[in-house]
């Protein structure tokens, strides 16, 4: 994406703050290019957990299957993960509705609506289930 090397730019620098409070750098290998990858990707921290969503048609999570080592530029600092890709339907519904349970804001981003008790609303989420997977990085 266009905006990916301005997003970067910020990240590494002195002004990351603007944008490290939802988004990190991730730095990992291609599983049969063996070629080096990095790009900026939104995240949600729950404790030593990182969350992120994708859509499933892009292709750069494929990458990070099987328990990916990853290095992650996240709040101005490099840090190390492994990686968990969930693609079943539960484990990204669950993963999703955590997400918006700590984040709200996110269920207008992903199109679920919420209840009157502020739950994603069924219909919804298993709509954006069909579309998404979860990048669960745990931090070394």
């Amino acid at each position: 994406m266009w905006f990916n090397p301005i997003t970067e730019w910020f990240l590494k620098s002195p002004l990351h703050g603007i944008f490290s409070g939802d988004t990190m750098i991730m730095y990992y290998t291609g599983m049969e290019s063996g070629e080096a990858h990095h790009l900026p990707v939104g995240y949600l921290r729950m404790n030593d957990t990182l969350l992120t969503v994708s859509y499933k048609r892009r292709t750069w999570w494929r990458d990070l299957r099987g328990g990916a080592l990853v290095t992650i530029r996240l709040k101005g600092k490099e840090v190390f993960g492994t990686v968990e890709v969930v693609e079943d339907d539960l484990g990204v519904a669950d993963e999703l509705a955590a997400i918006i349970m700590g984040n709200p804001q996110a269920a207008r981003m992903m199109r679920v609506k919420l209840d009157a008790k502020g739950q994603p609303e069924p219909e919804s989420l298993k709509q954006a289930v069909k579309e998404r997977v979860i990048v669960r990085t745990t931090l070394s």
